[in-house]
């Protein structure tokens, strides 16, 4: 085989369709655009306009912002726990951090920081390692004969 016998395999390519060349050809006269107006010529951009009424983009108000440095958290409650004990995916008194949260699938393993809240009720002693807790949930886990222990803030939480 030599470099000028290569070809594609038949069909691979098809020819440019060549608009304008006569009413013999299929598209020509207006190429498949139709016939006269805005869209039929070059260089449309009409997305949002809506026949000169104000736009629904521009209607609706706008309320607060969202702040770039907020810490979005994957929530586990102390109930979303107790269930997992009782289907067999923790064990009573084992240490639960990030890597058996999301083998229980009741975390992401996406990075997103963890925090542990209060909702529900908790039986077995369970020893926490989260990035966050509420006060009621860490008094919740402590009365189970279990502990809670808040990792520090690292900077790719923060951002």
């Amino acid at each position: 085989m030599r470099l000028e016998d290569i070809r594609d395999n038949p069909g691979a390519s098809k020819p440019k369709r060549r608009l304008g060349r006569g009413i013999g050809s299929g598209v020509g006269k207006t190429s498949g655009r139709g016939v006269k107006g805005q869209k039929a010529r070059s260089g449309v951009a009409i997305k949002g306009y809506e026949g000169g009424q104000m736009p629904i983009y521009r209607r609706v108000p706008r309320r607060g912002f969202t702040p770039r440095n907020k810490i979005v958290y994957q929530i586990v409650n102390l109930d979303g726990l107790a269930k997992a004990i009782e289907a067999g995916k923790l064990e009573a008194g084992q240490t639960v951090d990030r890597a058996v949260l999301v083998a229980a699938g009741m975390a992401r393993p996406n990075g997103t920081p963890i925090r542990l809240l209060a909702k529900g009720e908790l039986q077995a002693a369970l020893t926490l390692q989260v990035h966050s807790a509420s006060a009621a949930a860490i008094a919740a886990i402590e009365a189970a004969g279990g502990s809670v222990t808040v990792e520090a803030k690292s900077e790719e939480a923060a951002g």
